[in-house]
């Protein structure tokens, strides 16, 4: 199963909700995820006349198309019900707010973007974060060399 992370989201911001939307995507656009060809890094969606569109997000020209490819960094548009996009733009008015991808992924055979409504960090906040990143990763080594040990 296809599935594109976006590592930044959770390290540069605190996720309060998380919401699960369509994306309207070419043919080609659709081959080149399915080929892992995609990047969610410093993607972005905002609400605009009621609608939401998805900005920066990568996904390479596949190799095999004609002269009909897509763009590589086309803005592309969300798929939501109205009061689910009425609900997004109330809680991104809010200052400090902003809507982030998570992750893409295929549900069936249609391609979904998990949105997470999102505050972002400062700078102390990500070093604590990278804090306790570290300080799992310790406690994992140890007990995987207490059980070596014990066999």
């Amino acid at each position: 199963m296809i599935e594109i992370k976006n590592k930044k989201a959770t390290f540069d911001y605190f996720i309060e909700e998380e919401i699960e939307c369509g994306i309207v995507l070419k043919g080609t656009e659709i081959k080149s995820i399915r080929a892992g060809l995609a990047n969610l890094k410093d993607c972005y969606a905002v609400v605009k006349n009621n609608e939401v569109f998805l900005l920066n997000m990568y996904i390479a020209k596949y190799k095999d198309a004609s002269v009909f490819n897509h763009d590589e960094r086309r803005t592309r548009k969300l798929l939501l019900n109205k009061k689910e996009i009425l609900k997004l733009r109330d809680k991104i008015e809010i200052s400090g707010y902003t809507l982030v991808p998570i992750k893409l992924y295929f549900k069936g055979n249609k391609a979904k973007i998990l949105l997470g409504i999102g505050k972002g960090k400062k700078n102390y906040d990500k070093r604590e974060s990278l804090k306790e990143k570290s300080i799992k990763k310790d406690i994992e080594i140890s007990l995987k060399n207490k059980v070596r040990d014990i066999k």
